[in-house]
């Protein structure tokens, strides 16, 4: 998921994908927890989606306000 995807969503969109990637990525911390997670590098991979998606949403917000 590349931030340029990214831009091309709504705030609404962007708030589901969000909370989409919050649950894969608890999902993720209780594999992790009971030792079950095969790819520990996806963790590192959601961690990093989740701020690429609330950079892009600050970026819409900080626009909408100029």
């Amino acid at each position: 998921m590349n931030a340029s995807d990214l831009r091309q969503k709504s705030a609404d969109e962007l708030q589901e994908t969000l909370i989409e990637l919050r649950k894969e990525q608890f999902n993720l911390r209780m594999q992790k927890g009971t030792g079950q997670l095969s790819r520990p590098s996806e963790v590192n991979r959601v961690r990093k989606a989740i701020a690429r998606v609330k950079t892009v949403m600050n970026e819409k917000r900080a626009g909408d306000e100029k």
